[in-house]
């Protein structure tokens, strides 16, 4: 891996003495008398011991999954709230400290339709999916490719830089047909040629695509569900993970309890057929479906409205979401 350089990460556990003598943060004064160690300092080293444990269950994970490709489709609520996408930034740049090579593939369905409001611009939806006419797809390329790829872009780069954004029609990276004549301007991935993103992992950078394609040279603006799944099959990814705005796969929409932690691909048309998985989830799960039978290790719903939900889902036993797998 590349020399990480200085770290912008903030030092866990700032209550603890400062053991530098030129420090001015090292003076005794309000310590606890000789020979006895405050409650600070002990709840300090109880936090250490924490997460000390952490990185020992992390171990097994990180030398597992050392070297293997995991596309992460960054959406939901965790896109338009601020703390939760810095807090994402930092851990795909964990990960990639740690020898993981993730690929971020991130739509901006709420940007655009803020963006459209801003100017004046109704939005029409069919089948739950936004009509693109032309005045629609020059704001989705200006927010897409301008202002959520760059400021995702920037957010990683800050801590190290190795983020770098590309569009769909970067290199003709996706190649798209168009969806339905009744959306306009919205395709849908016909192939893609990932001999780009191939080249940045190996000089050891993280591609964030954003979903803006073309064809015959015209831009479309696409599903980023269905570019993500595309793209981990193209690389042959061992994990393509969602950010979602649900626990994952629920047996009762209305209990938490009932989260499903683990499905085959063969329970899951199951689900589908009895009704248990039903509404918008489908599509998602189709789209699972399809990036496992076209050798995608494992695909993950994971709730990305949790703090350092990839962390937990990847490098822990905890296992925060529903994992989906062939077999």
């Amino acid at each position: 891996m590349n020399d990480p350089g200085p770290s912008n990460f903030d030092p866990p556990h700032q209550d603890l003495p400062n053991r530098d003598p030129s420090n001015p943060a090292s003076s005794s004064e309000g310590a606890a008398e000789p020979g006895t160690v405050s409650e600070t300092v002990i709840d300090a080293l109880g936090g250490f011991r924490r997460d000390v444990d952490v990185l020992l269950q992390a171990l097994p994970y990180i030398q597992r999954f050392r070297g293997a490709t995991v596309v992460v489709k960054f959406g939901g609520h965790a896109m338009v709230d601020e703390a939760l996408s810095a807090e994402f930034a930092r851990d795909i740049v964990l990960m990639h400290q740690v020898g993981l090579k993730p690929v971020i593939v991130h739509g901006g369905g709420p940007q655009i339709g803020a963006w459209l409001d801003r100017l004046g611009l109704t939005s029409t939806f069919v089948g739950g999916r936004r009509v693109t006419d032309a005045d629609t797809l020059e704001v989705a390329s200006m927010v897409l490719v301008g202002k959520v790829n760059h400021g995702l872009v920037a957010a990683i780069n800050a801590h190290h830089p190795v983020a770098v954004g590309l569009s769909g029609s970067a290199a003709q990276l996706l190649e798209v047909a168009p969806a339905a004549a009744e959306l306009g301007f919205v395709g849908q991935v016909t192939s893609v040629r990932p001999e780009l993103i191939r080249r940045l992992l190996e000089e050891e950078l993280v591609p964030v695509i954003s979903t803006i394609g073309t064809f015959g040279g015209q831009s479309y603006n696409i599903n980023a569900d269905d570019v993500a799944a595309a793209v981990a099959e193209a690389l042959g990814a061992e994990k393509l993970i969602f950010l979602t705005d649900v626990p994952g796969v629920m047996i009762d929409q209305a209990d938490p309890d009932s989260l499903v932690a683990s499905l085959t691909a063969g329970r899951a048309r199951a689900m589908i057929g009895d009704g248990t998985i039903g509404g918008g989830m489908v599509p998602k799960i189709e789209g699972c479906l399809r990036a496992l039978d076209g050798g995608v290790g494992s695909v993950h719903l994971v709730d990305g409205r949790q703090p350092h939900v990839l962390l937990l889902e990847l490098l822990t036993d905890a296992g925060v979401g529903t994992m989906l797998t062939r077999t």
